[in-house]
Protein backbone atom coordinates (compact mmCIF):
# COMPACT_ATOMS: atom_id res chain seq x y z
CA UNK A 1 0.00 0.00 0.00
CA UNK A 2 1.05 3.56 -0.57
CA UNK A 3 1.50 6.04 2.25
CA UNK A 4 -1.82 7.67 1.30
CA UNK A 5 -3.54 4.41 2.37
CA UNK A 6 -2.23 4.71 5.92
CA UNK A 7 -5.42 5.65 7.68
CA UNK A 8 -5.18 4.61 11.34
CA UNK A 9 -3.25 5.63 14.44
CA UNK A 10 -2.89 2.73 16.88
CA UNK A 11 -3.09 3.66 20.56
CA UNK A 12 -1.22 1.13 22.69
CA UNK A 13 -1.49 1.50 26.48
CA UNK A 14 1.18 -0.54 28.25
CA UNK A 15 1.44 -0.96 32.00
CA UNK A 16 5.09 -0.93 33.13
CA UNK A 17 6.22 -4.55 32.64
CA UNK A 18 7.39 -4.75 36.26
CA UNK A 19 3.75 -4.33 37.34
CA UNK A 20 2.04 -6.17 34.50
CA UNK A 21 0.69 -9.67 33.97
CA UNK A 22 0.16 -10.64 37.58
CA UNK A 23 -2.01 -13.56 36.44
CA UNK A 24 1.00 -15.33 34.92
CA UNK A 25 1.20 -17.53 37.99
CA UNK A 26 3.86 -20.18 38.62
CA UNK A 27 6.52 -17.92 37.12
CA UNK A 28 9.14 -15.95 39.02
CA UNK A 29 9.12 -12.17 38.75
CA UNK A 30 11.98 -12.08 36.25
CA UNK A 31 10.18 -14.40 33.83
CA UNK A 32 6.86 -12.59 34.26
CA UNK A 33 8.41 -9.19 33.58
CA UNK A 34 10.29 -10.53 30.54
CA UNK A 35 7.07 -11.96 29.09
CA UNK A 36 5.07 -8.78 29.72
CA UNK A 37 7.75 -6.74 27.98
CA UNK A 38 7.95 -9.20 25.08
CA UNK A 39 4.17 -9.24 24.59
CA UNK A 40 4.08 -5.47 24.23
CA UNK A 41 7.12 -5.20 21.97
CA UNK A 42 5.87 -7.92 19.62
CA UNK A 43 2.44 -6.27 19.53
CA UNK A 44 3.92 -2.87 18.74
CA UNK A 45 6.13 -4.27 15.98
CA UNK A 46 3.18 -6.06 14.36
CA UNK A 47 1.16 -2.84 14.44
CA UNK A 48 3.95 -0.91 12.74
CA UNK A 49 4.02 -3.54 9.98
CA UNK A 50 0.27 -3.34 9.27
CA UNK A 51 -0.32 -1.54 5.98
CA UNK A 52 -3.13 0.82 7.12
CA UNK A 53 -1.26 1.97 10.24
CA UNK A 54 0.26 5.41 9.89
CA UNK A 55 1.42 5.77 13.49
CA UNK A 56 1.65 3.87 16.75
CA UNK A 57 1.37 5.82 19.99
CA UNK A 58 2.45 3.93 23.11
CA UNK A 59 1.36 5.18 26.52
CA UNK A 60 3.65 4.01 29.32
CA UNK A 61 5.32 5.22 32.50
CA UNK A 62 8.28 2.85 32.10
CA UNK A 63 11.23 4.87 30.80
CA UNK A 64 13.28 1.86 29.70
CA UNK A 65 10.36 0.27 27.89
CA UNK A 66 9.59 3.65 26.30
CA UNK A 67 13.08 3.77 24.83
CA UNK A 68 12.64 0.27 23.39
CA UNK A 69 9.37 0.99 21.59
CA UNK A 70 10.65 4.36 20.44
CA UNK A 71 13.57 2.53 18.81
CA UNK A 72 11.04 0.40 16.90
CA UNK A 73 9.45 3.53 15.45
CA UNK A 74 6.61 4.22 17.87
CA UNK A 75 5.74 7.56 19.38
CA UNK A 76 5.57 7.50 23.19
CA UNK A 77 3.84 9.59 25.86
CA UNK A 78 3.63 9.11 29.64
CA UNK A 79 0.43 7.89 31.23
CA UNK A 80 -1.25 10.90 32.77
CA UNK A 81 -4.15 8.92 34.24
CA UNK A 82 -2.46 5.73 35.46
CA UNK A 83 -4.94 3.24 36.90
CA UNK A 84 -7.79 4.17 34.55
CA UNK A 85 -7.37 2.28 31.28
CA UNK A 86 -10.14 4.09 29.44
CA UNK A 87 -8.89 7.42 30.71
CA UNK A 88 -5.43 6.52 29.43
CA UNK A 89 -6.84 5.66 26.00
CA UNK A 90 -8.88 8.87 25.81
CA UNK A 91 -5.72 10.82 26.70
CA UNK A 92 -3.87 8.98 23.93
CA UNK A 93 -6.63 9.77 21.43
CA UNK A 94 -6.41 13.46 22.27
CA UNK A 95 -2.66 13.42 21.68
CA UNK A 96 -3.08 11.43 18.46
CA UNK A 97 -5.63 13.98 17.24
CA UNK A 98 -3.11 16.75 17.87
CA UNK A 99 -0.32 14.92 16.03
CA UNK A 100 -2.24 13.08 13.30
CA UNK A 101 -5.67 14.67 12.83
CA UNK A 102 -6.20 12.81 9.56
CA UNK A 103 -5.79 9.34 11.09
CA UNK A 104 -8.51 7.28 12.78
CA UNK A 105 -7.69 6.43 16.42
CA UNK A 106 -7.63 2.69 17.10
CA UNK A 107 -7.04 1.42 20.64
CA UNK A 108 -5.43 -1.99 20.94
CA UNK A 109 -4.49 -4.28 23.80
CA UNK A 110 -0.74 -4.46 24.33
CA UNK A 111 -0.74 -8.19 25.03
CA UNK A 112 -1.30 -9.71 21.59
CA UNK A 113 2.02 -11.53 21.09
CA UNK A 114 0.77 -13.61 18.14
CA UNK A 115 -0.66 -10.60 16.29
CA UNK A 116 -0.29 -10.76 12.52
CA UNK A 117 -0.24 -7.44 10.65
CA UNK A 118 -2.66 -8.88 8.09
CA UNK A 119 -5.29 -9.52 10.78
CA UNK A 120 -5.02 -5.96 12.03
CA UNK A 121 -5.27 -4.66 8.47
CA UNK A 122 -8.31 -6.84 7.79
CA UNK A 123 -10.05 -5.66 10.96
CA UNK A 124 -9.71 -1.93 10.33
CA UNK A 125 -10.57 -2.44 6.66
CA UNK A 126 -13.80 -4.28 7.50
CA UNK A 127 -15.67 -1.14 8.58
CA UNK A 128 -16.04 2.30 7.06
CA UNK A 129 -13.27 4.59 8.22
CA UNK A 130 -14.27 6.30 11.46
CA UNK A 131 -17.24 4.02 12.20
CA UNK A 132 -17.27 2.94 15.87
CA UNK A 133 -16.29 -0.75 15.86
CA UNK A 134 -14.56 -3.32 18.03
CA UNK A 135 -13.03 -6.80 17.99
CA UNK A 136 -14.35 -9.32 20.51
CA UNK A 137 -11.70 -11.41 22.22
CA UNK A 138 -11.50 -15.19 21.98
CA UNK A 139 -13.35 -15.59 25.28
CA UNK A 140 -16.35 -13.74 23.84
CA UNK A 141 -16.83 -11.06 26.47
CA UNK A 142 -13.79 -8.83 26.20
CA UNK A 143 -12.42 -6.44 23.59
CA UNK A 144 -8.98 -6.37 22.00
CA UNK A 145 -9.51 -3.47 19.56
CA UNK A 146 -11.77 -0.41 19.51
CA UNK A 147 -11.86 2.21 16.79
CA UNK A 148 -13.96 5.30 16.07
CA UNK A 149 -13.58 8.80 14.67
CA UNK A 150 -12.17 11.26 17.19
CA UNK A 151 -15.52 12.92 17.86
CA UNK A 152 -17.19 9.53 18.52
CA UNK A 153 -14.30 7.90 20.39
CA UNK A 154 -15.67 6.39 23.64
CA UNK A 155 -13.73 3.27 24.69
CA UNK A 156 -15.23 0.95 27.33
CA UNK A 157 -12.45 -1.53 28.06
CA UNK A 158 -12.72 -3.65 31.18
CA UNK A 159 -15.12 -6.28 32.47
CA UNK A 160 -17.78 -7.22 29.89
CA UNK A 161 -16.38 -4.67 27.46
CA UNK A 162 -17.79 -6.33 24.35
CA UNK A 163 -21.32 -5.76 25.63
CA UNK A 164 -20.50 -2.22 26.71
CA UNK A 165 -19.05 -1.34 23.31
CA UNK A 166 -22.07 -2.84 21.57
CA UNK A 167 -24.49 -0.96 23.81
CA UNK A 168 -22.50 2.20 23.12
CA UNK A 169 -23.29 1.88 19.43
CA UNK A 170 -20.13 0.23 18.15
CA UNK A 171 -20.23 -2.61 15.62
CA UNK A 172 -18.49 -5.95 16.21
CA UNK A 173 -15.94 -6.59 13.48
CA UNK A 174 -16.49 -9.96 11.75
CA UNK A 175 -13.92 -12.45 10.50
CA UNK A 176 -11.61 -15.06 11.92
CA UNK A 177 -8.93 -12.57 13.02
CA UNK A 178 -7.52 -15.27 15.30
CA UNK A 179 -4.27 -13.53 16.15
CA UNK A 180 -6.13 -10.32 16.99
CA UNK A 181 -8.59 -12.05 19.31
CA UNK A 182 -6.02 -13.88 21.49
CA UNK A 183 -4.80 -11.53 24.18
CA UNK A 184 -2.70 -13.14 26.92
CA UNK A 185 -3.33 -12.88 30.65
CA UNK A 186 -2.60 -16.44 31.81
CA UNK A 187 -0.27 -19.28 30.88
CA UNK A 188 -3.18 -21.07 29.22
CA UNK A 189 -3.73 -17.97 27.08
CA UNK A 190 -0.06 -18.01 26.18
CA UNK A 191 -0.24 -21.64 25.10
CA UNK A 192 -3.27 -20.88 22.93
CA UNK A 193 -1.44 -17.94 21.34
CA UNK A 194 1.63 -20.10 20.72
CA UNK A 195 -0.49 -22.34 18.47
CA UNK A 196 -1.04 -19.27 16.26
CA UNK A 197 2.66 -18.38 16.11
CA UNK A 198 4.22 -16.11 18.71
CA UNK A 199 6.32 -13.07 17.95
CA UNK A 200 10.08 -13.60 18.27
CA UNK A 201 10.57 -11.86 21.61
CA UNK A 202 7.68 -13.70 23.22
CA UNK A 203 8.83 -17.04 21.86
CA UNK A 204 12.29 -16.49 23.34
CA UNK A 205 10.91 -15.28 26.68
CA UNK A 206 8.53 -18.25 26.87
CA UNK A 207 11.36 -20.70 26.21
CA UNK A 208 13.57 -19.03 28.83
CA UNK A 209 10.69 -19.17 31.33
CA UNK A 210 10.23 -22.88 30.66
CA UNK A 211 6.64 -22.50 29.45
CA UNK A 212 5.69 -25.71 27.71
CA UNK A 213 2.62 -26.79 25.74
Amino acid sequence: MSETARTHAVLLPVKPPARGKSRLVDLDDEARVALARAFALDTAEACLAAAPVGAVLVVTDDAFFASEVRALGCAVIPDGVSGDLNGTIVQAAAEARRRWPGLVPTALCGDLPALRPADLAEAVGAVASGTPAYVVDAAGSGTTLYTAAYDAFRPSFGIDSARLHREGGATPIPGDLASLRHDVDTLDDLRAARALGLGPRTMLAALQAGVRD
